[in-house]
Protein backbone atom coordinates (compact mmCIF):
# COMPACT_ATOMS: atom_id res chain seq x y z
CA UNK A 1 0.00 0.00 0.00
CA UNK A 2 1.18 3.53 -0.72
CA UNK A 3 2.20 5.47 2.41
CA UNK A 4 -0.24 8.20 1.38
CA UNK A 5 -3.90 7.34 1.92
CA UNK A 6 -6.32 8.10 -0.86
CA UNK A 7 -9.29 10.40 -0.44
CA UNK A 8 -12.62 10.30 -2.25
CA UNK A 9 -15.04 13.19 -1.93
CA UNK A 10 -18.56 12.85 -3.28
CA UNK A 11 -22.10 14.14 -2.84
CA UNK A 12 -25.16 11.98 -2.22
CA UNK A 13 -28.13 13.29 -4.18
CA UNK A 14 -30.83 14.28 -3.76
CA UNK A 15 -30.14 16.04 -0.43
CA UNK A 16 -32.59 14.78 2.17
CA UNK A 17 -31.95 15.13 5.89
CA UNK A 18 -34.24 12.23 6.81
CA UNK A 19 -32.51 9.87 4.39
CA UNK A 20 -29.09 11.03 5.57
CA UNK A 21 -30.05 10.32 9.19
CA UNK A 22 -31.28 6.90 8.09
CA UNK A 23 -27.99 6.27 6.25
CA UNK A 24 -25.71 7.34 9.10
CA UNK A 25 -27.68 5.65 11.88
CA UNK A 26 -28.03 6.71 15.48
CA UNK A 27 -24.78 8.30 16.68
CA UNK A 28 -23.36 7.53 13.18
CA UNK A 29 -23.30 3.82 14.07
CA UNK A 30 -23.67 2.74 10.43
CA UNK A 31 -20.69 4.86 9.35
CA UNK A 32 -18.57 3.44 12.18
CA UNK A 33 -19.62 -0.08 11.13
CA UNK A 34 -18.41 0.55 7.57
CA UNK A 35 -15.17 2.04 8.89
CA UNK A 36 -14.42 -1.05 10.98
CA UNK A 37 -15.26 -3.45 8.17
CA UNK A 38 -13.29 -1.73 5.40
CA UNK A 39 -10.54 0.02 7.34
CA UNK A 40 -11.36 3.59 6.28
CA UNK A 41 -12.28 6.92 7.84
CA UNK A 42 -15.59 8.51 6.83
CA UNK A 43 -16.33 12.19 7.37
CA UNK A 44 -19.46 14.01 6.26
CA UNK A 45 -21.11 17.38 6.40
CA UNK A 46 -24.69 17.00 5.32
CA UNK A 47 -24.75 15.10 2.04
CA UNK A 48 -21.06 15.83 1.30
CA UNK A 49 -18.90 12.82 2.17
CA UNK A 50 -15.18 12.18 2.33
CA UNK A 51 -13.64 8.70 2.63
CA UNK A 52 -9.95 8.31 3.48
CA UNK A 53 -7.95 5.08 3.43
CA UNK A 54 -6.28 2.55 1.16
CA UNK A 55 -7.39 2.85 -2.47
CA UNK A 56 -9.49 -0.32 -2.83
CA UNK A 57 -11.10 0.25 0.57
CA UNK A 58 -11.98 3.83 -0.32
CA UNK A 59 -13.66 2.74 -3.55
CA UNK A 60 -15.52 -0.04 -1.74
CA UNK A 61 -16.78 2.33 0.95
CA UNK A 62 -18.01 4.77 -1.69
CA UNK A 63 -19.99 2.02 -3.39
CA UNK A 64 -21.50 0.87 -0.09
CA UNK A 65 -22.53 4.40 0.90
CA UNK A 66 -24.15 5.05 -2.46
CA UNK A 67 -26.01 1.73 -2.32
CA UNK A 68 -27.20 2.37 1.23
CA UNK A 69 -28.36 5.87 0.34
CA UNK A 70 -30.41 4.45 -2.51
CA UNK A 71 -32.00 1.95 -0.11
CA UNK A 72 -32.64 4.66 2.49
CA UNK A 73 -35.40 6.10 0.28
CA UNK A 74 -37.63 3.07 0.86
CA UNK A 75 -36.17 1.17 3.85
CA UNK A 76 -35.22 1.92 7.42
CA UNK A 77 -31.58 0.89 7.69
CA UNK A 78 -30.12 -0.91 10.72
CA UNK A 79 -26.77 -2.58 11.51
CA UNK A 80 -28.05 -5.87 10.13
CA UNK A 81 -28.89 -4.40 6.72
CA UNK A 82 -25.50 -2.66 6.56
CA UNK A 83 -23.78 -5.94 7.42
CA UNK A 84 -25.75 -7.83 4.78
CA UNK A 85 -24.85 -5.30 2.11
CA UNK A 86 -21.16 -5.47 3.01
CA UNK A 87 -21.22 -9.26 2.84
CA UNK A 88 -23.47 -9.52 -0.20
CA UNK A 89 -21.32 -7.30 -2.38
CA UNK A 90 -18.13 -9.19 -1.52
CA UNK A 91 -16.35 -5.86 -1.20
CA UNK A 92 -14.87 -6.78 2.18
CA UNK A 93 -12.94 -9.59 0.50
CA UNK A 94 -11.71 -7.44 -2.38
CA UNK A 95 -9.81 -5.03 -0.16
CA UNK A 96 -7.71 -7.66 1.65
CA UNK A 97 -4.06 -7.24 0.54
CA UNK A 98 -1.90 -10.23 -0.25
CA UNK A 99 0.91 -11.49 1.94
CA UNK A 100 4.24 -10.04 0.89
CA UNK A 101 6.87 -12.40 -0.54
CA UNK A 102 9.57 -10.72 1.53
CA UNK A 103 9.61 -12.17 5.08
CA UNK A 104 9.22 -9.45 7.72
CA UNK A 105 10.43 -10.33 11.21
CA UNK A 106 11.05 -8.09 14.24
CA UNK A 107 14.07 -9.44 16.11
CA UNK A 108 14.61 -8.73 19.80
CA UNK A 109 17.00 -10.38 22.26
CA UNK A 110 14.12 -12.35 23.80
CA UNK A 111 12.89 -13.71 20.48
CA UNK A 112 11.20 -12.87 17.19
CA UNK A 113 7.89 -11.18 16.51
CA UNK A 114 6.27 -11.99 13.18
CA UNK A 115 3.41 -9.93 11.71
CA UNK A 116 0.56 -12.36 11.08
CA UNK A 117 -1.66 -10.57 8.56
CA UNK A 118 -0.87 -8.71 5.32
CA UNK A 119 -1.84 -5.38 6.89
CA UNK A 120 0.46 -6.07 9.83
CA UNK A 121 3.30 -6.78 7.42
CA UNK A 122 2.69 -3.53 5.56
CA UNK A 123 2.53 -1.68 8.89
CA UNK A 124 5.90 -2.94 10.13
CA UNK A 125 7.50 -2.30 6.75
CA UNK A 126 6.18 1.27 6.80
CA UNK A 127 7.58 1.85 10.30
CA UNK A 128 11.01 0.76 9.10
CA UNK A 129 10.84 3.11 6.10
CA UNK A 130 9.21 6.28 7.49
CA UNK A 131 9.88 8.65 10.38
CA UNK A 132 6.22 9.23 11.28
CA UNK A 133 3.69 6.43 10.99
CA UNK A 134 -0.01 6.12 11.74
CA UNK A 135 -1.73 2.82 12.52
CA UNK A 136 -5.51 3.23 12.50
CA UNK A 137 -8.00 0.45 13.17
CA UNK A 138 -9.91 -1.69 15.68
CA UNK A 139 -8.54 -2.96 18.98
CA UNK A 140 -6.70 -6.26 18.81
CA UNK A 141 -5.10 -5.68 15.40
CA UNK A 142 -1.58 -5.48 16.84
CA UNK A 143 -1.04 -1.76 16.26
CA UNK A 144 0.53 -1.01 19.63
CA UNK A 145 2.18 -4.38 20.18
CA UNK A 146 4.03 -4.31 16.86
CA UNK A 147 5.03 -0.68 17.39
CA UNK A 148 6.52 -1.53 20.81
CA UNK A 149 8.34 -4.55 19.31
CA UNK A 150 9.81 -2.36 16.58
CA UNK A 151 10.87 0.21 19.18
CA UNK A 152 12.63 -2.46 21.26
CA UNK A 153 14.39 -3.74 18.15
CA UNK A 154 15.59 -0.22 17.29
CA UNK A 155 16.85 0.36 20.85
CA UNK A 156 18.74 -2.93 20.96
CA UNK A 157 20.36 -2.12 17.60
CA UNK A 158 21.41 1.32 18.90
CA UNK A 159 19.34 3.01 16.21
CA UNK A 160 17.73 5.15 18.93
CA UNK A 161 18.84 6.08 22.44
CA UNK A 162 15.50 5.90 24.21
CA UNK A 163 11.88 4.77 23.95
CA UNK A 164 8.95 6.97 24.92
CA UNK A 165 5.48 5.47 25.25
CA UNK A 166 2.73 8.08 25.49
CA UNK A 167 -1.03 7.95 26.07
CA UNK A 168 -3.78 10.44 26.80
CA UNK A 169 -4.35 10.00 30.52
CA UNK A 170 -8.11 10.60 30.61
CA UNK A 171 -10.47 8.27 28.77
CA UNK A 172 -14.13 7.24 28.65
CA UNK A 173 -15.30 10.37 30.47
CA UNK A 174 -13.30 9.49 33.58
CA UNK A 175 -11.25 12.01 35.56
CA UNK A 176 -8.11 11.35 37.57
CA UNK A 177 -8.87 13.48 40.62
CA UNK A 178 -10.82 10.81 42.49
CA UNK A 179 -7.98 8.27 42.23
CA UNK A 180 -5.62 7.87 45.22
CA UNK A 181 -1.91 8.63 45.08
CA UNK A 182 0.31 11.12 43.27
CA UNK A 183 0.05 11.90 39.56
CA UNK A 184 2.33 9.04 38.52
CA UNK A 185 0.18 6.57 40.47
CA UNK A 186 -3.02 8.06 39.06
CA UNK A 187 -1.99 7.66 35.39
CA UNK A 188 -0.25 4.29 35.77
CA UNK A 189 -3.40 2.18 35.10
CA UNK A 190 -3.92 3.95 31.77
CA UNK A 191 -0.37 3.07 30.69
CA UNK A 192 -0.43 -0.55 31.85
CA UNK A 193 -0.93 -2.07 28.34
CA UNK A 194 2.30 -0.41 27.23
CA UNK A 195 4.18 -1.80 30.23
CA UNK A 196 2.80 -5.28 29.53
CA UNK A 197 4.17 -5.24 25.98
CA UNK A 198 7.58 -4.10 27.21
CA UNK A 199 7.72 -6.78 29.92
CA UNK A 200 6.99 -9.48 27.36
CA UNK A 201 9.76 -8.34 25.03
CA UNK A 202 12.47 -7.27 27.49
CA UNK A 203 11.67 -8.79 30.87
CA UNK A 204 10.51 -7.08 34.04
CA UNK A 205 13.96 -6.44 35.54
CA UNK A 206 15.46 -4.94 32.39
CA UNK A 207 12.46 -2.66 31.86
CA UNK A 208 12.78 -1.50 35.48
CA UNK A 209 16.50 -0.76 35.06
CA UNK A 210 16.01 1.13 31.79
CA UNK A 211 13.10 3.06 33.27
CA UNK A 212 15.26 4.15 36.21
CA UNK A 213 17.89 5.42 33.74
CA UNK A 214 15.20 7.18 31.64
CA UNK A 215 16.10 5.05 28.63
CA UNK A 216 12.44 3.97 28.70
CA UNK A 217 9.83 6.54 29.62
CA UNK A 218 6.11 5.88 29.88
CA UNK A 219 4.19 9.11 30.35
CA UNK A 220 0.85 10.85 29.84
CA UNK A 221 0.61 13.04 26.77
CA UNK A 222 0.61 16.26 28.81
CA UNK A 223 4.22 15.56 29.79
CA UNK A 224 5.34 16.03 26.16
CA UNK A 225 4.58 19.74 26.04
CA UNK A 226 7.68 21.91 25.62
CA UNK A 227 10.04 18.99 24.89
CA UNK A 228 12.12 18.18 21.82
CA UNK A 229 12.71 14.46 21.38
CA UNK A 230 15.94 13.59 19.55
CA UNK A 231 17.19 10.05 18.81
CA UNK A 232 14.02 8.60 20.30
CA UNK A 233 11.38 6.07 19.30
CA UNK A 234 8.07 7.62 20.38
CA UNK A 235 4.72 5.80 20.40
CA UNK A 236 1.45 7.66 20.96
CA UNK A 237 -1.23 5.10 21.81
CA UNK A 238 -5.02 5.65 21.95
CA UNK A 239 -4.53 8.72 19.76
CA UNK A 240 -8.25 8.93 18.95
CA UNK A 241 -8.66 10.54 22.38
CA UNK A 242 -6.32 13.45 21.66
CA UNK A 243 -7.62 16.89 20.80
CA UNK A 244 -6.50 18.64 17.62
CA UNK A 245 -4.18 20.86 19.68
CA UNK A 246 -2.66 17.88 21.52
CA UNK A 247 -1.96 16.02 18.27
CA UNK A 248 -0.23 19.04 16.77
CA UNK A 249 1.78 19.50 19.96
CA UNK A 250 2.89 15.87 19.93
CA UNK A 251 3.92 15.80 16.27
CA UNK A 252 5.99 18.96 16.64
CA UNK A 253 8.03 17.36 19.46
CA UNK A 254 9.78 15.02 17.02
CA UNK A 255 13.50 15.83 16.70
CA UNK A 256 16.51 14.61 14.71
CA UNK A 257 17.07 10.86 14.53
CA UNK A 258 13.66 10.12 15.98
CA UNK A 259 10.80 7.92 14.82
CA UNK A 260 7.15 8.22 15.86
CA UNK A 261 4.24 5.79 15.65
CA UNK A 262 0.71 7.01 16.36
CA UNK A 263 -1.99 4.39 16.91
CA UNK A 264 -5.72 4.63 17.50
CA UNK A 265 -9.24 3.55 16.61
CA UNK A 266 -11.43 6.30 15.12
CA UNK A 267 -14.56 4.30 15.94
CA UNK A 268 -13.86 4.35 19.72
CA UNK A 269 -13.61 8.05 20.62
CA UNK A 270 -14.25 9.09 24.22
CA UNK A 271 -13.92 12.85 23.85
CA UNK A 272 -16.80 15.22 24.64
CA UNK A 273 -19.39 15.42 21.86
CA UNK A 274 -18.35 18.92 20.76
CA UNK A 275 -14.63 18.08 20.46
CA UNK A 276 -13.17 16.62 17.27
CA UNK A 277 -10.62 13.86 17.56
CA UNK A 278 -7.07 14.89 16.78
CA UNK A 279 -6.56 11.56 15.03
CA UNK A 280 -9.47 12.09 12.65
CA UNK A 281 -8.28 15.62 11.95
CA UNK A 282 -4.62 14.73 11.35
CA UNK A 283 -5.53 12.07 8.76
CA UNK A 284 -7.14 14.81 6.68
CA UNK A 285 -4.31 17.30 7.24
CA UNK A 286 -1.27 15.07 6.65
CA UNK A 287 -2.56 12.50 4.16
CA UNK A 288 -0.42 13.94 1.31
CA UNK A 289 2.74 14.82 3.28
CA UNK A 290 5.91 12.98 2.23
CA UNK A 291 7.73 10.98 4.89
CA UNK A 292 4.53 10.03 6.71
CA UNK A 293 2.81 6.65 6.32
CA UNK A 294 -0.78 5.64 7.09
CA UNK A 295 -1.91 2.05 7.61
CA UNK A 296 -5.60 1.27 8.02
CA UNK A 297 -6.48 -2.00 9.72
CA UNK A 298 -9.75 -3.87 9.29
CA UNK A 299 -11.78 -6.05 11.62
CA UNK A 300 -10.33 -9.16 9.96
CA UNK A 301 -6.86 -8.12 11.22
CA UNK A 302 -7.85 -8.78 14.84
CA UNK A 303 -5.35 -11.29 16.23
CA UNK A 304 -6.33 -12.53 19.69
CA UNK A 305 -7.51 -15.69 21.41
CA UNK A 306 -10.05 -17.51 19.17
CA UNK A 307 -12.66 -17.11 21.90
CA UNK A 308 -12.36 -13.33 21.55
CA UNK A 309 -13.49 -13.55 17.93
CA UNK A 310 -16.54 -15.56 18.99
CA UNK A 311 -17.33 -13.01 21.69
CA UNK A 312 -17.07 -10.15 19.19
CA UNK A 313 -19.31 -12.00 16.74
CA UNK A 314 -21.88 -12.65 19.48
CA UNK A 315 -22.02 -8.95 20.36
CA UNK A 316 -22.34 -7.99 16.69
CA UNK A 317 -25.18 -10.50 16.19
CA UNK A 318 -26.97 -9.14 19.26
CA UNK A 319 -26.59 -5.51 18.14
CA UNK A 320 -27.90 -6.38 14.68
CA UNK A 321 -30.94 -8.11 16.16
CA UNK A 322 -31.46 -5.29 18.71
CA UNK A 323 -30.39 -2.07 16.95
CA UNK A 324 -31.73 0.13 19.78
CA UNK A 325 -29.84 -1.71 22.55
CA UNK A 326 -26.69 -0.32 24.09
CA UNK A 327 -26.45 2.88 22.03
CA UNK A 328 -23.12 4.61 22.49
CA UNK A 329 -21.87 7.92 21.20
CA UNK A 330 -19.32 7.71 18.42
CA UNK A 331 -17.50 10.79 17.19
Amino acid sequence: MSPHPQSNQFVLDPPDNQRLANLCGQFDEHLRQIERSLGVEINNRGNQFQVIGEGASVRAAGEVLNSLYAESATETLNPASVHLLLQGTGLANVVQPALTDEPIVIRTKRGQVKPRTPNQQLYVKAIHQHDINFGVGPAGTGKTYLAVATAVEALERDEVRRILLVRPAVEAGERLGFLPGDLAQKVDPYLRPLYDALYEMMGFEKVARLTERNVIEVAPLAYMRGRTLNESFVILDEAQNTSIEQMKMFLTRIGFGSKAVITGDVTQIDLPAHQKSGLRHVIEVLKDVDGISFNFFQSRDVVRHPLVARIVNAYEDYEQANPDAGNKRRD
